[in-house]
């Protein structure tokens, strides 16, 4: 394909004059752009620089560093400071990389939290987590202004208390007309961006208008929020800006764009599946689980909305048909209450224990509101068998192979619940099955889940959302981008392809301020997956 010069690629947000170097993206030229992947996690993020190794993608994984929300008093919060400086680290041993010059940076990340933004331009306080209580009641008080079933009319997406909506109505009335922008986005103006809410990532809020992807006035006008304060929205493969600021001085970053990727890290992860067909599904497992199927056009049918499926924006004007399950999260929040009692135990000590149990008696509701809380998860669970009549696990590190039984097999059956739905509500038979993410390495999961779907489960990268993340930038720079959807997804297909055409090697790199030993990282599966005997 032609090579592609700055001022060409569509989208670009800003009202500079981009540079007018040009980049070859299939080695027809003399240099293939080099580009940095930001991945936002809620146990880790991490940054990735892809570059071109004798016409062979090598993606490398150059900072990693830990993540998680605290509470000081002052609710559930994140420490926004901490994961910038991460970040920034992360981007100037890319830079040691490849001084020669990187193209651009894209940023992805969970969804619904969000910063408010004072008149300098910083944030007022660091953000609020997802999980913090204050979302229960104020989700209460904003379906008493407007139904549940006129948001789903309207949004199409699930009810669930997490979402940016009940956020937002949660913050105090003195901030309500203060700017605020998504966490992905609010990074990416960090570094010199426009202050922007990308497509698939606004989809999460609750606020945007399922028919014409816009901000919805009535749901802004029922909750009292002000429209004013919303970011612009942008599709997937926006440029928005220049990198600016003190990473900018590095001569690798003399020109580099900022990219707004698929900033929902679930989107950016299905984008990395170059899966063709309308018979697969997806999981993308990790802290949560997504599970669902893509469509070409949003299905609000009255049995959509009994099952509460979200239709999330995708690549390409793509919806991906879903639900949020609880996910890995909840063997972890018992790992922290076991090492809490003297005992620590890796996930793949505990799942590798379960390989060979009989399934447990009676299943738990993985979803069930109680368990999307933080703290003393053995005991929130012996809480719901005790009150479906069943017997509890006797909490303590002893019983940690047990409990640990109990949630794979819950999950499992969630998921198979969850694609059966989706495929009677949409029509799709379903084959296949990808699961992507740092859940898709658990096998016993992985054999649960197949057992229970009946599905041809394939494993995919447990990297796929940086995957996405480089193949929409591709696209974009490639020129592949329209302004109604954004980037094409063949395009992004076929770049997702390409990234995995040969196993990807992903190195981790030990860079200022780590948090995690530096090591190699195992090889990539592809995303074309191994199935599943």
């Amino acid at each position: 394909m032609s090579e592609v010069s700055h001022d060409r690629r569509a989208g670009i947000d800003d009202d500079r004059t981009a540079e007018s170097e040009s980049y070859s993206v299939r080695g027809e030229q003399s240099k293939e752009p080099a580009l940095v992947a930001v991945d936002l996690g809620a146990e880790s993020c991490r940054v990735s620089l892809l570059r071109w190794i004798d016409g062979q993608p090598e993606i490398r994984l150059v900072h990693r560093f830990a993540n998680s929300a605290r509470n000081e008093g002052n609710g559930l919060r994140w420490n926004i400071t901490a994961i910038c400086k991460g970040v920034e680290d992360g981007l100037r041993t890319c830079a040691q990389l490849e001084p020669e010059g990187i193209a651009a940076i894209g940023v992805d990340g969970w969804a619904v939290d969000y910063v408010r933004l004072g008149p300098n331009g910083q944030p007022v306080a660091e953000p609020f987590c997802y999980r913090d209580e204050r979302n229960v009641e104020a989700k209460n008080q904003v379906l008493s202004q407007i139904s549940a079933d006129r948001l789903y009319q309207l949004t199409g997406v699930q009810i669930i208390t997490l979402n940016t909506l009940y956020q937002l109505y949660a913050d105090s009335r003195a901030q309500q007309s203060l700017p605020w922008v998504n966490l992905p986005e609010f990074l990416l103006h960090r570094l010199g961006g426009r202050r922007v809410s990308e497509y698939t990532n606004a989809t999460h809020t609750q606020l945007l208008g399922v028919q014409d992807q816009a901000w919805c006035p009535e749901i802004f006008a029922a909750a009292g929020l002000d429209l004013g304060a919303a970011p612009r929205l942008v599709k997937p493969g926006t440029d928005v800006g220049l990198l600016q600021g003190d990473v900018a001085s590095l001569p690798a970053f003399r020109n580099t764009r900022l990219i707004a990727p698929a900033c929902h890290d679930t989107a950016s992860a299905i984008a990395g599946i170059p899966a063709q067909g309308s018979d697969w599904a997806f999981i993308s497992s990790g802290t949560w689980s997504l599970v669902g199927c893509v469509l070409d056009s949003a299905c609000v049918s009255a049995a959509a909305r009994s099952s509460n499926f979200s239709n999330e924006g995708g690549v390409g004007g793509k919806i991906y048909f879903l639900k949020n399950v609880n996910g890995m999260w909840l063997l972890r929040q018992c790992m922290e209450q076991w090492r809490s009692q003297g005992q620590v135990w890796t996930v793949e000590q505990l799942v590798e224990a379960c390989a060979f149990l009989a399934a447990p008696l009676s299943l738990i509701d993985v979803d069930d509101p109680d368990l999307l809380l933080p703290g003393n998860m053995p005991a929130r669970i012996n809480a719901q068998l005790n009150r479906m009549g069943q017997a509890p696990i006797p909490e303590g590190p002893d019983v940690a192979v047990r409990m640990t039984n109990l949630i794979l097999h819950s999950l499992a059956a969630r998921y198979a619940a969850v694609l059966q739905d989706a495929a009677s509500i949409t029509g799709r038979a379903l084959k296949r099955l990808y699961i992507v993410g740092g859940g898709s390495k658990n096998t016993v999961l992985n054999r649960l889940t197949a057992k229970a779907t009946g599905l041809q489960v394939l494993t995919g990268s447990t990297e796929s959302a940086t995957v996405g993340n480089f193949a929409i930038q591709l696209a974009a720079l490639e020129g592949n981008y329209n302004n109604d959807v954004g980037v094409a997804a063949n395009a992004v297909a076929e770049w997702a392809s390409v990234l995995s055409a040969l196993p990807i090697d992903i190195y981790e790199i030990d860079a200022p301020g780590s948090t995690i030993p530096a090591h190699k990282v195992e090889e990539v599966q592809r995303p074309t997956g191994k199935a599943l005997v």
